[in-house]
């Protein structure tokens, strides 16, 4: 497990997924996202890490100290991952707070999550992390559901965002010219 603290109230973490498997196309660690929204702790695309305890002691004191609802939000389905046990430990709820705002990608059935005070895009498989930056998804994740051009049309608008940081589920984040690294990955 690594924790980041990336900004003010903006942490991710890495745990290995569950399903991995050697050869996989994808890394086995996987990133999640904690962020203190005004008005809820935000979970995004949680996976608890084999160092349970320590997690939820860090977790358990964030969370009583800010007093606050806690939001567990997935980028896709398939990420649920710890989400309904996450769900059950802090009676969370599903709704993007204020503060968050959702952005769909319908191309990959895939939702973006914006957090503007942080100037942060999260994306689950849509976007990895690539040498130095970022890149679109592989063909072999679009399962037939769109091309490459399709997507790269959805995800145009994001330039118009004052991108700094991509955190990815999949690869290393972008952690300062977001906007930059995408406006390359879509070319």
């Amino acid at each position: 497990m690594n924790v980041s603290e990336l900004a003010p109230g903006l942490w991710r973490w890495t745990a290995p997924h569950p399903e991995w498997k050697q050869g996989d196309d994808w890394e086995q660690e996987v990133g999640c996202v904690y962020h203190e929204a005004a008005a809820a702790t935000v979970l995004i695309d949680p996976l608890v890490p084999p160092e349970r305890d320590r997690f939820f002691a860090a977790l358990d004191r964030d969370v009583e100290r800010r007093g606050l609802p806690v939001a567990v939000l997935l980028t896709v389905p398939w990420h649920a991952r710890s989400a309904d046990a996450l769900v059950e430990r802090y009676a969370a709820g599903h709704d993007a707070p204020a503060g968050v705002e959702a952005i769909s990608v319908p191309e990959v059935d895939e939702t973006l999550w914006w957090l503007p005070e942080q100037a942060t895009l999260v994306a689950g498989d849509v976007l990895l992390g690539a040498a130095g930056g970022i890149e679109v998804c592989p063909d072999s994740w679009l399962d037939g559901r769109s091309s490459h051009t399709s997507v790269r049309a959805a995800l145009w608008p994001l330039l118009d965002l004052p991108l700094e940081r991509i955190l990815v589920s999949h690869g290393e984040p972008v952690l300062e010219a977001g906007r930059d690294a995408l406006a390359r990955a879509l070319r």
